[in-house]
């Protein structure tokens, strides 16, 4: 799983699972996400002047305060450079689509985390923003709502990856319909996630590489594996397709297919198992029943695996 939330918090969290002295999931870490002042990844909303950002929380305007941040975050523990290459959903004043960073920063910022062994994952919404970013050499578009058969085709040339984020679309969808999403962030959030449906069938029709992610944390933590289920409604993918974006193209992007993704003599012995058929129903991959872990167990069916 990769993680981009408060980076003290996650780094620990990572190193306290890596030392044993918690369990957990194996972690890919991004710290601060890099961004334009006033940007998506620019999270303060104060007067001036006060807790305002930089490059060491992640805060980057120009390329060289753009390698600035980068270099700042792999010091402090990130396995993986996130960005925010286009505005968002639930950010004040900028619209959803708008490209945030030009070309030279994103290649400047690639570039960096390449040389430090570091892959960058671009949220990005809009048309025009995920071009840049695919043509900047972003190993991931996160989210891609507005992907267009242009922009899909870069990405199957470029050997981009697309991690669509469905949950977030269905909580952003849930959340109009109760009443706490509203105004322009309403707007937004409406727009993207109608378009997200379509945006993974041009990915798919063009030969994208499609991997699992949720956004965890828009919707709620823990209910993961309902991305597999909305990657066939929604997405219109095969339930062969949804488990293997899960599993191996999942290893593949974060750089672990030698060691995890596939029941492999030689891998980690990470297995998770349900209770009935994915093939055949895609929701059983939301009832993980045993859970393994580098050959350690952390859960065990309460029922038997095969009744």
């Amino acid at each position: 799983m990769i993680h981009s939330g408060r980076p003290s918090n996650s780094i620990a969290l990572r190193r306290a699972i890596e030392g044993g002295y918690v369990p957990g999931p194996r972690m890919r870490t991004a710290a601060h996400s890099i961004g334009i002042t006033g940007g998506h990844c620019d999270e303060n909303g104060y007067k001036p002047g006060l807790f305002d950002g930089d490059f060491k929380t992640g805060i980057a305007d120009g390329p060289e305060q753009v390698r600035a941040a980068v270099r700042y975050q792999a010091k402090y523990g990130a396995d993986v450079i996130k960005t925010c290459a286009t505005g968002g959903v639930l950010s004040e004043g900028d619209a959803v689509g708008a490209s945030q960073y030009t070309y030279e920063e994103l290649h400047a910022m690639v570039e960096e985390a390449n040389k430090l062994g570091r892959k960058v994952a671009a949220h990005a919404h809009g048309t025009e923003g995920i071009k840049v970013a695919v043509r900047a050499g972003v190993s991931s578009i996160e989210h891609g709502s507005f992907l267009d058969e242009e922009g899909a085709k870069m990405m199957a040339a470029k050997g981009t990856y697309l991690v669509p984020t469905l949950s977030a679309g269905e909580a952003v969808e849930a959340a109009v319909k109760s009443g706490a999403l509203k105004g322009l962030r309403r707007e937004k959030g409406l727009a993207a996630a109608k378009a997200m449906r379509n945006a993974v069938k041009i990915a798919r029709a063009a030969g994208v590489k499609i991997a699992l992610g949720t956004d965890a944390g828009v919707g709620k933590h823990g209910t993961n594996a309902h991305e597999f289920t909305l990657m066939t409604t929604w997405g219109g993918m095969t339930n062969m397709e949804s488990i293997v974006a899960g599993t191996m193209s999942g290893a593949k992007l974060l750089g672990w297919d030698e060691h995890v993704g596939s029941l492999t003599v030689g891998k980690w012995a990470d297995i998770v198992a349900v209770p009935g058929d994915p093939l055949k129903d895609i929701t059983n991959m939301e009832k993980a029943l045993f859970v393994m872990k580098g050959g350690a167990v952390y859960k065990t069916p309460t029922v038997a695996l095969h009744p």
